[in-house]
């Protein structure tokens, strides 16, 4: 449960929400009005002649922005590495699953997608989380892990804290879609760090998956 409680230890919702939006809304006008202002100054260079400097450092500086801008926005999504492996194929190729939905949403939620595609998405996050922990209880079973039952209820508080996350998003938009995201990268860290790493090893030294 150890997601649970850094989330609730690191989250006031509503304030988030807030300040998210506000944020983000202010870093977008930042950066257009930034934009305008050197290509206005580009403009203006132009005057001091075509063979003067300033404006083509002007272009040059307009020019980097999106690519330094595009950087940045590429912080905000968790890329698969081989420390997030467990070393079972079956089970990596779920977690890479679940973490592109999760950079799905990032994209959605950066580009403004239609709320019916961040719903979907949600949705197949969702279903998709209940195939996994199946798949995960099918392979414990199968190998006698003598911990399956109470990995089902973490399993199932997990689902269920996800649910509720996401119904409050859609009940009160004030929840930004950002806070969502932000939950679902703490709880799948957590889940590959933490609770597979308490039955990865019993499953690998019985070798039946």
């Amino acid at each position: 449960m150890d997601f649970i409680i850094l989330w609730q230890n690191n989250r006031n919702d509503h304030e988030v929400a807030s300040m998210s939006k506000l944020s983000k809304g202010i870093s977008m006008f930042l950066l257009s009005a930034l934009i305008m202002a050197l290509l206005v100054m580009t403009g203006l260079g132009f005057m001091l002649g075509f063979t003067h400097p300033l404006p083509w450092i002007l272009i040059a500086v307009v020019t980097i922005i999106p690519f330094i801008h595009d950087k940045i926005i590429g912080k905000q999504f968790v890329e698969w590495n081989d420390n997030l492996s467990v070393g079972i194929d079956s089970i990596d190729n779920d977690h890479k699953r679940l973490l592109g939905m999760i950079n799905q949403l990032q994209t959605a939620a950066h580009y403004h997608t239609d709320d019916a595609m961040i719903e979907k998405t949600l949705n197949e996050l969702i279903d998709y989380t209940r195939y996994h922990f199946a798949r995960e209880e099918e392979m414990m079973q199968k190998n006698g892990y003598p911990k399956l039952e109470e990995h089902k209820k973490g399993h199932e508080a997990m689902v269920q804290q996800v649910v509720r996350f996401v119904d409050e998003y859609r009940i009160d938009q004030t929840r930004t879609i950002e806070n969502i995201i932000q939950f679902l990268k703490v709880w799948l860290i957590n889940h590959i760090y933490g609770s597979d790493q308490e039955y990865i090893p019993y499953i690998k030294d019985k070798q039946i998956d």
